[in-house]
């Protein structure tokens, strides 16, 4: 299996040094944006760059696992969500999703072809986001994807080019509910924080008074409050709902609209708890079953895409990063030039996914050969040339991670 040779590959290239004693760096006078970078390995998990203030408004200075919105790594949670969905018997990756939420899901462009979840999980269904991602509970799921606007014509679901959608998450995390008969939120909490002993919830949904007190807010590169500030926790509504209707989940139907959960991005969670995710993966730690490990076989199988500039390898929302000539020869074809996914530079492919959204960027990234890795977010990052979710490290986040890497060498 293509995942077999990958994880061959990866035991098989160098090691990072081992963590060094945990420290916390203290704002400097300038007081820096906020920022928490901690380094794991199969045992534990190590605090290296806790600096910054969590909020500007009352100069609280930012801790080691205080919450905060970790964009686009919630699409990982939620992959492992469904893994272990597919361990109890209650999921196949390989079903017509449609068979779960109770309506036709299909391109117009391609009619009979049937969408999985992997092609989902994959963005391999030719799914796209011009016409929007957030269905506000009160809306119709069905009709966001009846919209042609949704729907790309670049071949049938599975083979169609990859182009990273967020709309497909609204749908998996509503598949998942549908095959459960659980609340999405309730159902990560389950399968995915509850075993890992993690603190953490979607949309504020869950998380207790302690958590919301200690929240980061997310600020612009302007100063200005784009995310989490003072009125966006309870008891103040914190789901996407339509006018008119109340913000309220108390009649709200699993297998619906799982998109009031934000699964594409809202997950509050610390560092050092994200950290307990990542050493999820490590061997010879076992949080799946085999069943659920030929999901990830299957996934990567399809996972090589050279046209991509930033998800140059990436399946069922993994991603591997600085990724080497000798790991493009298992896709036998050459690293493309046009590829850059190099964050580390130091010769260790790592897998994981990043984030990035309201001025902040973050990462969940590991080496599954060795169980090493780092979780990190940085705050009041400008956007990118072309707009919020389109990929790629930027300068300062290169910086953050090669600081981290000379903290643990010492």
């Amino acid at each position: 299996m293509m995942r077999g040779m990958i994880r061959r590959f990866l035991a098989a290239l160098v090691f990072i040094a081992a963590p060094a004693t945990a420290q916390e760096t203290a704002p400097s006078p300038a007081t820096p944006p906020a920022t928490v970078v901690v380094a794991f390995n199969r045992e534990t998990i190590t605090p290296l760059i806790v600096e910054g203030l969590a909020n500007l408004e009352t100069a609280r200075p930012v801790a080691a696992n205080d919450p905060v919105r970790i964009a686009s790594i919630s699409k990982l949670i939620m992959a492992l969500t469904a893994l272990r969905l597919v361990d109890e018997g209650k999921l196949d990756l390989d079903r017509d999703v449609s068979d779960y939420v109770g309506w036709k899901v299909r391109s117009p462009y391609h009619p009979d072809a049937p969408v999985t979840l992997a092609h989902l999980l994959s963005h391999r269904a030719g799914l796209s986001d011009k016409a929007g991602y957030i269905i506000p509970l009160g809306e119709s799921l069905e009709a966001k994807f009846a919209d042609p606007a949704a729907w790309r014509d670049t071949g049938p679901s599975g083979e169609a080019a990859f182009e990273y959608a967020n709309l497909g998450s609204p749908l998996v995390a509503t598949a998942l509910e549908a095959a459960s008969g659980e609340r999405y939120d309730r159902l990560v909490e389950r399968l995915v924080f509850a075993p890992l002993g993690v603190k953490a919830c979607l949309n504020w949904i869950g998380c207790d008074a302690d958590m919301q007190a200690r929240k980061v807010t997310l600020y612009r590169h302007t100063g200005e409050v784009a995310a989490d500030g003072a009125g966006r926790l309870p008891s103040a509504c914190t789901i996407p709902v339509a006018e008119g209707i109340a913000c309220e989940l108390a009649n709200y139907v699993p297998g619906t609209n799982a998109s009031i959960f934000s699964p594409q991005g809202g997950v509050r969670i610390g560092m050092l708890d994200l950290a307990k995710i990542g050493q999820a993966f490590g061997e010879p730690r076992a949080f799946f079953s085999d069943r659920a490990k030929q999901g990830f076989d299957r996934a990567w199988n399809t996972s090589f895409h050279p046209d991509q500039e930033f998800f140059c390898i990436y399946g069922l929302h993994l991603q591997i990063i600085d990724s080497s000539q000798a790991l493009w020869a298992n896709a036998e074809q050459p690293k493309p030039a046009t590829c850059r996914d190099e964050l580390f530079g130091d010769g260790v492919a790592r897998v994981g996914h990043s984030g990035e959204a309201y001025g902040l960027q973050s990462g969940l990234w590991f080496d599954l050969g060795t169980g090493r890795g780092f979780a990190y977010f940085l705050t009041q990052v400008p956007p990118p040339a072309g707009g919020e979710d389109t990929g790629g490290f930027t300068a300062r986040e290169k910086a953050l991670m090669a600081r981290a890497q000379a903290m643990i060498r010492k």
